[in-house]
């Protein structure tokens, strides 16, 4: 009952209601992430304001941009036509794994010196440090 309640008044978590229902009138699953992210397009293509399908994303819990991985993004941006899920695009050697923005989050990043590592902390010095000069000496 619980689960119900928050689908239907959560617009962060999962389909909303009002997605749940484009989905099931005229939306097609086009494949999964590896974040658990679900992509969907329309059955009938070209209603879209430029012509083309709809595409979309169901978030697997929070639902923030930056948990779309690039090949996924380009395919939602219609960059290319064949999802990732039946051609998966080459990697590079060099490439890194997709991470998520970590702002916000304890795993965000937190240089030394920083007002998240609390006043006690001094700043790292660098080579473009300077000394202030003082009227009168």
């Amino acid at each position: 009952m619980l689960g119900l309640l928050s689908k239907a008044f959560t617009w962060w978590n999962g389909a909303s209601a009002g997605a749940a229902w484009t989905i099931w009138r005229s939306g097609e699953l086009v494949g999964e992430d590896e974040f658990g992210n679900k992509y969907y397009q329309e059955r009938k293509g070209g209603t879209g304001a430029d012509g083309k399908a709809r595409r979309w994303v169901v978030y697997n819990g929070y639902a923030d941009g930056s948990r779309v991985p690039s090949d996924w993004h380009g395919w939602m941006h219609h960059t290319f036509d064949e999802a990732p899920a039946n051609a998966p695009l080459p990697r590079k050697d060099w490439e890194q794994e997709h991470q998520p923005n970590l702002t916000g989050t304890l795993h965000a990043y937190r240089p030394t010196g920083s007002l998240t590592q609390g006043s006690a902390r001094q700043r790292q010095a660098t080579a473009s440090d300077y000394e202030a000069w003082t009227p009168g000496e």
